[in-house]
């Protein structure tokens, strides 16, 4: 019996069977305006999910007409030759034996574009063409919008998508007709919700009329709890889902907040399956009114197990998981096949995946290299297999070891510490960032499902003595040794600061994050970069339960469905047990370089817990008795006393002589260095794990 028998289960839609429970929801990925074979590669990174078990596949949004595009140059289906070139795309799932629905999405006032169309001229706070307002569409353009969702759905009919996903959720143009803080129509799509519904409920009509056969499925994607202020009632949003319903979706499906709401939804710090409640009282709702239409739960839903979860108390009927497919394409497989424990779980990172997205690149995924570029990056077998010694087991040199193994070559992985992961290891102490041990976990059931291939030697230090000696005593020849052992923090030293070398307050990150140094109340942060964001937070942070209610109860989540919106009051309850300061040379905005699709949380999250942040300070001295001494940016001189002055200002690379060590005893075998002991500016994980598959694919 499966472990998973509710998410394993199939379901009739319509008159289409899916599989399993399992959606593999819409992310725009960049392929669909990629410059290089971009129907090509979709085929290939939609295949493979489907070919990994996913049930019901959803692409990323694809505009009706030129007005709805995310920005100009951005996908839109609105004649037949366009049609054409998805049908390799859906090819391909139905290949193996997948479903899959295009999303149709108009960006409204979300537009990057200067001419963005809105229910009313109301600009959006992520406008990049302020003092330009969105154009208020007469009601000519909103009758020719619903006709342009029809003919889009026709069109993917013909493209052979198995059905459509409305996107009605998330701030987009139909969510925006919906609420009043969009909405200041006075005309019958403005007003009351009867007529804010109008508009919504004419474009599902439409898609119906256009599309009327049974198999053709329409998936309705609402959003159940906007997030933002003058949102939708839990009951408006239960009367828009009676009556998407009754204009003819198959499926409803579950968005959370918009995109300029200031509440955390999808990072790694909210909360495992956080919203399936809002999920859990719509459902109720319609059972309550005689429609059993399926609905889906969403968000932060990254395991089977709780996925499963959510589907056994009857939250809902699926569950869509977007980033995790990113993670691993087989997701679904490995749940059926009994092999859980070796998924390559989401760790809710976002940094290769929707700040690639933001920043208009290419999506991938920090764990897996390989999404979205399974074209390029796919591992494949190497012409000439060998043996290859690996140094460091953190998340660059587990990687290369893994990828090396499945090329065919004999791996060697060494690391003097007792465990695999790294500075994963202080990565998951930070508060929100716990989903980080699912990645250390991954990477020992994969090298112990490969200890045919790799040898894992752990609690060793490797020297150039050992690596001949296992070179020497090799069956195969010894094609290279890779320099995996990551970066430490930087010696503190008077070159800092005047003083710091002998302040007995003065400790590294490295020690705190470990426990070796003490924290006192009066704490000292220099450094403004992603570590020094990561130890204010370490240091603030009250003990964290990690539950839904405190999450919850911490940003103001309404969890009684009474507020519009879903907005309240966010308690500072267990806050200020510190008193903090951050200090960075660098002049500006502290944490520019964070990735913006979670910097923006951690910026709240410090302001909210009293942060005092310097920029452009010119460190004067640091006394032994902790007092540091500094000039701000207009001149003036400070001075403050702290039990402890934290240093995360940067990393170094401590090799000593074991790269050339190895060179001069091993002559002729190549000897590379991949993540933090290449480049040690600053812990990147995701270009620590690309570098090591581009080096094991190039081997």
């Amino acid at each position: 019996m499966s472990a998973f028998p509710t998410l394993l289960s199939p379901l009739k839609v319509g008159g289409l069977t899916l599989r399993n429970r399992t959606i593999m929801g819409s992310m725009h990925t960049g392929l669909e305006e990629a410059k290089d074979d971009p129907f090509g590669r979709m085929s290939a990174y939609f295949g493979e999910r489907a070919k990994g078990g996913a049930g019901l596949i959803v692409t990323g949004g694809v505009a009706p007409n030129w007005e709805g595009r995310v920005y100009p140059g951005a996908a839109r289906l609105t004649k037949s030759t366009d049609a054409v070139k998805y049908r390799p795309v859906t090819a391909a799932v139905h290949e193996h034996g997948g479903s899959i629905l295009m999303q149709i999405l108009h960006a409204g006032r979300y537009a990057y574009s200067p001419i963005a169309v809105a229910p009313s001229a109301v600009a959006s706070p992520l406008w990049r063409f302020s003092p330009m307002l969105p154009i208020a569409m007469p009601k000519f353009w909103v009758r020719k919008t619903i006709s342009d969702f029809a003919h889009c759905a026709k069109l993917a009919r013909e493209a052979g998508f198995d059905g459509v996903e409305i996107m009605g959720s998330e701030g987009y143009l139909l969510n925006e007709f919906l609420v009043n803080h969009t909405n200041k129509r006075r005309d019958e799509y403005g007003g009351s919700y009867e007529n804010r519904m109008r508009f919504p409920l004419a474009v599902i009509r439409a898609v119906r009329e256009a599309v009327p056969e049974k198999d053709f499925i329409i998936m309705f994607r609402l959003s159940l709890i906007d997030l933002i202020p003058n949102g939708s009632t839990r009951a408006e949003t239960h009367t828009l889902a009676e009556e998407a319903v009754k204009a003819g979706a198959d499926i409803l499906n579950t968005g959370i907040g918009w995109h300029e709401a200031r509440i955390p939804t999808i990072a790694t710090s909210v909360p495992r399956a956080a919203y399936t409640w809002v999920t859990r009282a719509c459902r109720d709702h319609l059972r309550s009114k005689g429609l059993s239409t399926p609905m889906v739960a969403t968000n932060r839903i990254n395991t089977p197990q709780v996925a499963e979860d959510v589907l056994h108390r009857g939250d809902s009927d699926l569950v869509s998981m977007a980033r995790p497919f990113l993670a691993d394409a087989s997701f679904v497989n490995k749940a059926r096949d009994g092999k859980a424990s070796e998924i390559n779980i989401c760790i809710g990172c976002n940094q290769a995946c929707l700040d690639h997205t933001f920043k208009m690149k290419v999506t991938s995924c920090l764990v897996n290299p390989v999404a979205c570029h399974e074209t390029s990056r796919t591992v494949t077998p190497s012409a000439t297999p060998g043996h290859v010694v690996v140094v460091g087991a953190g998340p660059a040199g587990c990687h290369a070891a893994i990828t090396l193994a499945d090329r065919g070559h004999r791996v060697t992985l060494l690391d003097k510490n007792p465990n695999v992961g790294g500075q994963f290891h202080l990565a998951k102490r930070i508060p929100g960032k716990d989903e980080f041990e699912s990645a250390i976990a991954y990477w020992s059931a994969s090298l112990k499902r490969r200890s045919g291939q790799i040898s894992t030697r752990l609690g060793v230090e490797a020297t150039p003595a050992l690596v001949a000696d296992i070179a020497k005593q090799s069956t195969q020849p010894l094609l290279a040794v890779v320099l995996a052992c990551g970066a430490t923090s930087k010696p503190i030293t008077n070159a800092d600061i005047e003083g710091a070398a002998t302040c007995p307050h003065a400790v590294s990150y490295l020690d705190v994050l470990t426990g070796k140094s003490a924290v006192g109340q009066r704490v000292a942060i220099i450094g403004g970069g992603g570590i020094g964001f990561d130890v204010a937070l370490f240091v603030t942070h009250a003990a964290a339960a990690g539950t839904i209610q405190s999450y919850a109860e911490s940003w103001g989540v309404d969890l009684t469905g009474q507020v519009p919106g879903g907005l309240t009051k966010a308690s500072v309850a267990g806050l200020g047990q510190r008193a903090v300061s951050m200090f960075q040379r660098r002049a500006g905005k502290m944490g520019a370089n964070l990735g913006p699709t979670t910097g923006w949380i951690h910026r709240l999250e410090l302001k909210k817990y009293g942060v005092r942040q310097v920029t452009g300070a010119r460190y004067e001295a640091l006394d032994a008795d902790g007092t540091l001494r500094w000039r701000e940016a207009d001149g003036a001189s400070h001075a403050a006393s702290f039990d402890t002055i934290i240093f995360c200002h940067g990393q170094s690379i401590v090799l000593g002589s074991l790269q050339t060590g190895i060179a001069a005893s091993l002559p002729g075998v190549s000897v590379l260095r991949i993540g933090g002991c290449r480049e040690a500016l600053e812990l990147d994980a995701k270009r620590a794990i690309l570098e090591a598959h581009e080096m094991a694919m190039q081997l």
